[in-house]
């Protein structure tokens, strides 16, 4: 029924393909009304959850919660990769997300991912390198295929790794920023990063995953304001058209 589904929302896709990330398009009410509500068992959703540095607590404590409250909701297939081996999970590294990934198995896929970042893609302490989007995208059809899948990107230009070729129906992908704008909250006082904190504020309030995603975007917005960022962080949502209804585990 989901590969039916796919092939329907093919061309939705790849119009949507098109837009610049900067300012990445809403998903038309008429293609949201249009999809049908999916919802996948929470025991069989595979999670991965990778903090990419240790120079911030904010990103291993942003990865140590949400493995928490995933768990909370029935997810029981987590990998953790941390930024600092002294969390006791393995150390995030291309390798390492690759591996986690393409082992993803389950029925449904959810990725989060926070670190610093910059436009050529995720940065990996362990290794002094950036993932790019086209490794990262790689690794997500080796293990997700068609599976509906979410990506979590929460990094400064970390809107990035929403381009033509990670476009996909099955997909939806979340980034804190817009290509060219940077995020915040990554100091070395902080205990989570903007986005983070936001995610987790509106993870209890949604039905499915493009309502937490609007919500975190709209909650980071009002965050920056009350803060006084000038040049706020304009968080970017890419909702594939097959995906648009499908709701978060146990909801």
């Amino acid at each position: 029924m989901f590969k039916r589904l796919l092939a329907a929302a093919l061309a939705a896709s790849l119009a949507a393909g098109c837009a610049g990330v900067s300012d990445e398009p809403p998903l038309s009410a008429q293609a949201v009304a249009a999809a049908p509500s999916l919802s996948i068992p929470a025991g069989r959703w595979r999670a991965v959850l990778v903090a990419g540095d240790n120079s911030s607590p904010a990103f291993d404590n942003g990865i140590d919660t949400l493995r928490e409250r995933f768990a909370a909701l029935g997810v029981r297939n987590i990998t953790l990769l941390a930024a600092s081996q002294a969390r006791g999970a393995r150390l995030a590294s291309a390798r390492a997300i690759d591996g986690s990934l393409r082992a993803a198995g389950g029925e449904a896929c959810f990725v989060y991912m926070t670190s610093h970042g910059d436009e050529s893609g995720f940065f990996l302490r362990a290794e002094r390198r950036t993932l790019s989007p086209g490794a990262l995208d790689q690794a997500l059809s080796a293990g997700c295929g068609e599976r509906p899948t979410v990506l979590v990107v929460s990094a400064c230009h970390s809107g990035t790794f929403i381009n033509a070729e990670t476009r996909r129906p099955n997909r939806i992908i979340v980034a804190a920023a817009a290509t060219d704008r940077t995020s915040f909250g990554c100091g070395a006082d902080d205990d989570y990063t903007y986005y983070d904190q936001c995610f987790q504020q509106s993870l209890d309030g949604a039905a499915t995953w493009r309502e937490l995603a609007q919500a975190t975007r709209a909650c980071v917005a009002t965050l920056e304001r009350r803060l006084g960022v000038r040049r706020e962080s304009r968080p970017q949502v890419f909702v594939g058209p097959a995906v648009a209804n499908l709701r978060l585990p146990g909801r």
